[in-house]
């Protein structure tokens, strides 16, 4: 998959670009601090994805005092190139046109892209959620069937917390209760269901970027709520009827508390390195896992798809050492890429592999808004 073009109108900083031709390997966008590179790996994430990374509001990428803003950008998918037009507009409403047609969600055009931020340099030992937010993004972006459960998720657990809360108020509101807790066990069955089949199989390629990277071994293991083991050999239905088990014995707990205390928001994908949890490793280990866990999810979206997705490096590699740099550009030679930083002549160190310099293909800089080509 490749971003051939892309043109930003009111987007951001961004008043009115030049249509931008990039390369099909490296592109290297340069340039000082709080100059818009960021906001152009935004546009291209929201041209695959349709939302932004950063914000939910629609309002909040359209330049300061203007009406709507546009990103036109031409995609080729399997040998196919296809046009892309989104229009954002104040109202907080997005339009979303692939090939001259409205779609209401790009299910139909997955333009697989895979972020990785500052931000995620804590993904393998931050907080349990960093994780479940990284399997969803993951999983629904290859499945919809997910994407409903995660949506009728959220909607569900929201309501029961508000129920729990209330039924302090109204005691005859607890019959109300058994009703939500069936709803959000099925959907939660599916989201551990799913969660469980994709954990197993990208847990080997996490492992072996680790390896590559620094040399360590790593084990992950999905692990539910306490009452359900291998859920990855479960249906959704044998799993629902161990969430409601174990949710009509936290009954009274959940009463007492006002809380959700069971379910697929308990979830996490635990990962130990040289079998020590995270809580012992040092802040370079956990970089590693890190990258190991962005590059294992850039190539099983190969695996799916068949083309690699574009991938989006903002402002990693600085954070990085210079082995764990190296080791990266070796591993992206294929498929295209992304890069932020200050300045590109930090990508220009010796290849460890091969002892050639690891140059993109194409250099931009961004300056205040404005994006030209470099030589």
């Amino acid at each position: 998959m490749q971003l051939k073009s892309i043109k930003l109108t009111n987007f951001r900083n961004y008043r009115n670009t030049e249509t931008m031709n990039f390369s099909a390997g490296t592109n290297i966008i340069c340039g000082e601090n709080a100059q818009g590179k960021t906001n152009l790996l935004e546009a291209v994430y929201y041209t695959c994805r349709g939302r932004s990374f950063r914000t939910r509001t629609v309002n909040d990428v359209i330049r300061f005092q203007e009406a709507e803003a546009e990103i036109d950008a031409v995609i080729e998918q399997n040998g196919r190139l296809h046009t892309s037009e989104v229009t954002l507009e104040r109202n907080d409403r997005k339009r979303i046109y692939i090939d001259g047609t409205e779609q209401k969600t790009l299910t139909e055009y997955p333009f697989h892209a895979v972020l990785f931020q500052p931000e995620d340099l804590e993904l393998g030992r931050g907080a349990a959620a960093m994780r479940r937010r990284w399997l969803d993004t993951v999983i629904s972006a290859l499945r919809p069937r997910y994407s409903d459960a995660l949506t009728e998720h959220r909607k569900l657990y929201d309501s029961k917390l508000k129920l729990l809360k209330d039924i302090r108020e109204n005691q005859t509101l607890i019959k109300v209760l058994e009703d939500f807790d069936i709803l959000l066990a099925k959907a939660d069955a599916v989201l551990i269901h799913y969660r469980a089949l994709f954990c197993k199989r990208i847990a080997p390629l996490i492992a072996e970027n680790t390896a590559m990277l620094s040399g360590e071994s790593l084990t992950a293991e999905y692990r539910a709520v306490t009452s359900i083991s291998h859920p990855e050999e479960l249906k959704p239905s044998e799993i629902c009827v161990k969430l409601l088990e174990r949710q009509s014995g936290l009954r009274d707990a959940e009463l007492a508390s006002g809380n959700v205390l069971s379910g697929a928001r308990k979830d996490d994908f635990t990962i130990t390195l040289n079998e020590l949890g995270s809580e012992f490793w040092s802040q370079g280990q956990a970089r590693t896992v890190a990258v190991a866990m962005k590059l294992a999810e850039r190539e099983f979206l190969k695996q799916e798809s068949g083309e690699y997705p574009i991938l989006l490096l903002d402002d990693v590699l600085s954070d990085l050492d210079e082995r764990r740099r190296h080791a990266v550009l070796n591993k992206i030679d294929s498929g295209q890429t992304f890069i932020t930083c200050c300045d590109a002549d930090e990508l220009n160190t010796k290849n460890t592999e091969n002892g050639e310099s690891a140059k993109g293909n194409g250099k931009w800089r961004v300056e205040n808004g404005e994006i030209r080509a470099e030589q």
